[in-house]
């Protein structure tokens, strides 16, 4: 190739969408806040939100298939299972991802990791999750409360990564106890209090800008103005009726609850865990005799999910708050040598309700034993790309890693579908 013609082809590749400044339209909704139900262990599709036809676990060999018998929904063509009545009667205001998927199915963390950062684990690189992320784009609602809370145990794949401890959370596992450190000792009053911080003071003010200890002096001094009355009476969901309270259900639906109260708040982003006690002995994970009492779970989630979608409606709230299901992979229809199932990553459920999305009951179609996806398939990063167009976010856009930049999402795009 002479000269000319090179350079002839390099100019139309500068002028082609490629190399150009074109850029695709992301779709933005309008909810502000996300309530993240998390069912740590795997929740096994077929047997929730995408049943398929019976199995038995009695036959010689065991059939593959559904635990349970499904039922209609109040979307016609969409089925649940039989221990999701009272959701069954809401998946207008639902749907189903029936066709979430990824390659991490052995190990439980990595996955966890995966559903909650949308990146595998990176040996120089610790990615903020999903809640730290809309935290920090976002904010809280009201600078009286925290942008991010977490009803569960606190670990890295739910932390801020790289955006530092400023966009953290706070966290709590009992609902009546509060955010963990929270509460000041009794004899610790307000004037000792005052006397412990202008201590602190000079400390602080030789700190220096921008460096990792000015990050957690900025998160210390938050925690410090949240622990007070103001923020602490969030928590007092004894003031709610008592027959709502009943509506939610046991220590979970209490945990939705709170999280509606915080929303009401104006916490940004509250992630609540499912299921911290393994009422079934096992969690979602039903590995050999935790299929047994599946139910328990599931009916539960039913409880909770439908309380919570019914009062974020009642109050006027749920076009503006998008509820997720999240679960770190599915389960196959074949069941184990006792009874069971393993872990399936090919094709799993999520679920999204409310959010002022497009609901459609259920979105993507699995074959015969929700193993492989036919039809319309959601990555990870596809249902981050979701959630965070959703919150008005642009899931195009990059975050700043010192001075690197890292695209928001690992090339997601938001199931378009979804938005009006």
């Amino acid at each position: 190739m002479n000269r000319r013609r090179f350079l002839q082809s390099t100019a139309a590749l500068a002028a082609s969408p490629l190399f150009g400044s074109e850029k695709i339209i992301m779709p933005k909704g309008t909810a502000e806040h996300c309530i993240f139900i998390w069912l740590g262990g795997g929740m096994a599709q077929i047997d929730t939100f995408d049943p398929k036809k019976m199995g038995d676990t009695k036959a010689n060999p065991k059939t593959a298939g559904s635990y349970y018998s499904s039922i209609d929904t109040n979307v016609p063509g969409v089925k649940v299972t039989e221990h999701l009545k009272r959701t069954a009667g809401l998946m207008d205001h639902l749907t189903a991802i029936r066709t979430v998927n990824h390659k991490v199915i052995d190990e439980h963390a990595f996955a966890t990791n995966m559903v909650h950062t949308g990146r595998m684990i990176s040996g120089n690189v610790v990615y903020p999750s999903i809640g730290s992320i809309i935290a920090h784009e976002r904010g809280a609602a009201n600078p009286e409360v925290p942008a991010y809370m977490l009803i569960g145990y606190p670990n890295v794949s739910r932390g801020p990564g790289f955006l530092g401890a400023k966009d953290g959370y706070v966290y709590l596992t009992d609902t009546n106890a509060g955010p963990a450190g929270f509460t000041r000792p009794e004899f610790v009053n307000s004037d000792r209090m005052e006397a412990r911080q202008k201590l602190l003071q000079p400390l602080q003010a030789r700190i220096e800008k921008d460096s990792a200890l000015a990050d957690y002096e900025t998160a210390q001094r938050e925690a410090l103005r949240l622990a007070g009355p103001g923020f602490m009476k969030n928590f007092q969901i004894a003031d709610e009726p008592a027959a709502l309270r009943n509506e939610y259900g046991g220590e979970f639906g209490q945990r939705c609850l709170l999280a509606r109260r915080l929303v009401q708040s104006g916490v940004r982003f509250i992630e609540v865990s499912h299921n911290l006690n393994f009422m079934n002995g096992t969690g979602w994970d039903t590995h050999n005799e935790g299929q047994l009492q599946q139910h328990l779970l599931i009916q539960e989630l039913d409880t909770a999910l439908s309380a919570l979608i019914r009062d974020l409606s009642n109050q006027k709230m749920l076009d503006k708050t998008l509820i997720v299901v999240g679960t770190e992979f599915g389960r196959p229809a074949e069941f184990d040598g006792r009874g069971g199932r393993g872990h399936q990553g090919t094709a799993f459920s999520m679920v999204l309700a409310g959010g002022g999305l497009k609901h459609c009951g259920a979105y993507g179609v699995t074959d015969d034993l929700a193993k492989k996806i036919v039809e319309n398939p959601v990555s990870i990063p596809d249902f981050h790309a979701t959630v965070l167009a959703t919150m008005g976010i642009d899931p195009s856009k990059e975050l700043m890693d010192s001075s690197r930049p890292v695209p928001i999402t690992d090339g997601g795009k938001p199931v378009a579908a979804l938005f009006s």
